[in-house]
């Protein structure tokens, strides 16, 4: 009897390891698609850190003989982005910065380049999607022309490599990861492969180098990273810029950092003439009218900063079966629970109202600590009844009515201290129904008639 000996796998998954006979364009187990490579066949990610170290520094030793000094950190001249780096770009290190399309990215990193430049750093700036003309263009407006600002048109990833061999810089910016190609892989750029490759080796030149090295990143429609989900891991950082077009405002946050917080988080300003760091964007949310009734005051946490934001909100009785429920800047979801509790707890009427709630300049409020501001909002709104000035509200709404307390109490007593909120209501206030009376909101449950 003749046994057959299986088949060796031809082809394997370069984000699970799953292998299978024959090509598949979809891996059978992550369901990640063009992961699927030959399974001899190299995919840039070892050679990229091949020959990195020194030999003496790649053998094994007790990990008491290693010395732990810090590497010294370079400022980029932008505080907003070293604030969220740690306190500026680490030599040799690889950033990945990633964004919606049109969100500023290279605005921002266009300024950074300059920045840098002016301090008497040279810097290679790779545009491998605008040409030269256009990033001229743009630099004309921003502000950003410098002798010591290389830039470069390029898609090709060895050509690349030369210019950086040829200008010898000290930060190198390639924007974006997914218009390079590499011509020891196969597929176009953009694919799986060629991302892995290209990136691979952009980090073996900045490790080999000392030479930072920022990479912009595509997302896809969702708002995750495109590409394989390796080229995140063997990055140095992860950066995300995030922002809504239609407003002014801009976010920068880490969401990996081996050199640093990755709670740090941004803040920049898009304007006519670029970008514009905002160190202190306290009064960015604030309305600067008379108070009137459907606004409160709230302390968020972005990052390590407390910011203030109004709520506003507005009630009238609704022209329609089904009341309309808008909101812009806060979650739908919670908003119907704080309306659902408001009137079962409170006894304010809304279920025959249209309720719009919004914040004041473009930022979201995703956090449970805005439940309590938001509940005063409405039930301003509702009472027609402006609530004391000098006013701010944070704390966690339960389906009970409780008011509970919040991460970083203290943090958002000091900023909302600091901007002259005298009067104050947490959990500490008591329950919602207490809390609306001690703002001063009539027509509650258990309030006289009239």
């Amino acid at each position: 009897m003749v046994t057959r000996r299986a088949a060796p796998a031809a082809y394997t998954c370069t984000e699970c390891g799953w292998t299978a006979a024959k090509w598949a364009g979809r891996c059978g187990e992550c369901q990640q698609w063009g992961t699927v490579v030959e399974a001899g066949a190299r995919t840039g990610v070892l050679r990229g850190f091949s020959a990195v170290a020194p030999a003496n520094d790649r053998t094994a030793r007790p990990i008491t003989q290693f010395t732990t000094t810090d590497s010294p950190r370079r400022a980029s001249g932008v505080g907003e982005f070293d604030r969220v780096l740690g306190g500026g770009i680490v030599p040799g290190a690889s950033i990945l910065l990633s964004g919606e399309p049109g969100v500023g990215k290279s605005t921002l990193l266009l300024e950074v380049a300059a920045r840098s430049a002016q301090a008497g750093r040279r810097v290679l700036y790779v545009s491998a999607e605008e040409s030269t003309s256009q990033v001229r263009l743009r630099a004309e407006r921003t502000g950003a022309l410098h002798d010591e600002l290389f830039l470069a048109n390029e898609t090709d990833l060895a050509t690349l490599i030369g210019q950086v061999d040829a200008v010898e810089p000290a930060l190198l910016i390639v924007d974006s990861v997914q218009t390079v190609s590499s011509s020891l892989s196969d597929g176009l750029a953009g694919h799986p492969s060629q991302v892995r490759e290209v990136a691979a080796t952009l980090i073996r030149i900045a490790k080999e180098r000392d030479l930072p090295v920022i990479i912009v990143g595509h997302v896809t429609k969702d708002g995750s990273i495109a590409g394989p989900r390796l080229l995140e891991h063997i990055v140095d950082v992860v950066c995300h810029f995030e922002g809504d077009r239609q407003t002014a405002l801009r976010f920068i946050r880490s969401l990996k950092n081996r050199f640093g917080p990755t709670d740090e988080v941004g803040c920049f300003e898009m304007t006519g003439d670029g970008i514009a760091e905002v160190p202190d964007p306290s009064r960015l949310f604030i309305g600067t009218g008379e108070p009137v009734s459907g606004t409160c005051i709230t302390v968020s946490i972005e990052g390590r900063r407390a910011l203030p934001v109004e709520v506003q909100a507005l009630v009238i009785p609704s022209s329609t079966p089904n009341p309309r429920r808008v909101v812009n800047g806060v979650e739908t979801s919670r908003v119907a629970m704080i309306l659902a509790v408001l009137e079962r707890r409170a006894g304010l009427r809304l279920a025959d109202r249209d309720v719009y709630v919004s914040t004041v300049g473009g930022v979201r409020l995703a956090e449970p600590a805005a439940d309590l501001a938001i509940a005063l909002a409405i039930a301003s709104a509702a009472t027609d009844g402006a609530l004391p000035a000098r006013m701010a509200a944070f704390g966690e709404l339960s389906l009970s009515g409780e008011v509970r307390p919040v991460p970083d109490g203290p943090r958002r007593r000091a900023e909302a201290g600091r901007l002259g909120y005298r009067a104050l209501l947490d959990s500490s206030a008591g329950d919602l129904l207490q809390t609306l009376r001690t703002a001063g909101v009539r027509g509650l449950r258990g309030d006289p008639a009239g």
